[in-house]
């Protein structure tokens, strides 16, 4: 296999006992990278979750996908589009230090440039960990793309604390972002922010920066399809590339009861996955991350299981792109 620095094999592999011959698991799709072969998708495991505010078990999260691979299939019904079209494959895990969360965001960075540096097409599937992984991600991303990034961002929360109290954290991505000078303010836009989440200090901080947002009661009232479609208008203006990220306790607390920091009267999953679609499909949209769910507090893995429905309806999303742009070219 070939050495990309600072990516693990994945630690956590399920397999088949029984197969049928006419439907295909994620599992017998999305199998180890063998360390040679094209890759079309990566997924890339971020098991981090020391860094988040509210006490999570995220670093779990990439493995306890992995556990539901076998148990979902790579047909949509709904979008009339087969994963199986697309070359995917498990990167692995980039490498956690035990103590030195620092590091850890340096890893981070370092271990995705590395990936990106070796198979330079990659389109990134990213599993966290907490929400401050996405800062060290999009930097790698933005080195990767050589040009300027657009954030869509879906989450309950606006993720620009100060940095000072606390440090880098799962609720400062945005704002190391900004200050690191990564990305500018006006080409981010978030969707589903919710009351009682946030602060007006931090709603002040945001607005002077330009940021685009959108609150769950906009949501619910106005419809996520058009919030969307303004979101990408926001972060694609003058931007080379979007990077798309959710944070799953954009959710309605019914529908991700195993996130740290869930909310009432947020996202329903339907929801959520027309978002996921519509994003996939969008030509600028070339990486997502997905991140903020633990196992451990998730009763049956529900909302592990609606994350990596996200990350395939994303794809479908994906797959329904490239065959558009396929038919155009025919022509």
């Amino acid at each position: 296999m070939k050495r990309i620095e600072l990516l693990n094999p994945p630690e956590l592999v399920r397999r088949l006992n029984w197969r049928d011959r006419y439907e295909t698991k994620v599992a017998q799709w999305l199998v180890p990278w063998d360390g040679e072969e094209a890759v079309d998708v990566g997924f890339i495991g971020v098991p981090l979750s020391k860094t988040s505010i509210s006490v999570s078990a995220a670093s779990m999260t990439p493995n306890a996908l992995r556990e539901l691979f076998p148990n979902v299939t790579t047909y949509s019904i709904d979008h009339d589009v087969d994963l199986q079209r697309l070359q995917a494959r498990d990167l692995g895990d980039i490498r956690m230090h035990v103590t030195d969360l620092l590091r850890c965001h340096d890893n981070i960075e370092q271990g995705l440039r590395s990936v990106y540096e070796a198979m330079p097409h990659l389109f990134p599937v990213i599993a966290g960990g907490d929400h401050s992984i996405t800062c060290p991600s999009v930097k790698a991303f933005k080195s990767k793309i050589g040009g300027k990034v657009g954030i869509v961002q879906l989450d309950s929360h606006m993720d620009v604390r100060n940095l000072e109290d606390g440090g880098p954290s799962n609720g400062t991505p945005i704002r190391g972002l900004i200050e690191s000078g990564t990305v500018e303010g006006r080409h981010i836009a978030q969707i589903g922010l919710h009351g009682f989440a946030n602060s007006k200090p931090y709603r002040e901080y945001a607005v002077e920066k330009g940021i685009t947002q959108f609150t769950a009661r906009q949501v619910a009232r106005e419809g996520v399809e058009t919030l969307v479609e303004r979101a990408i208008a926001a972060a694609g203006d003058g931007t080379d590339a979007i990077y798309a990220t959710v944070d799953m306790d954009v959710l309605d607390q019914a529908f991700a009861p195993g996130v740290p920091a869930m909310v009432p009267a947020g996202m329903t999953s339907w929801q959520l996955l027309d978002a996921a679609y519509m994003l996939g499909l969008h030509p600028k949209v070339k990486a997502l991350d997905v991140v903020c769910v633990d196992p451990l507090q998730d009763p049956r893995r529900a909302t592990v299981r609606t994350a990596l429905h996200v990350i395939l309806t994303f794809l479908a999303g994906y797959a329904k792109r490239n065959e558009t742009s396929s038919n155009m070219g025919e022509r």
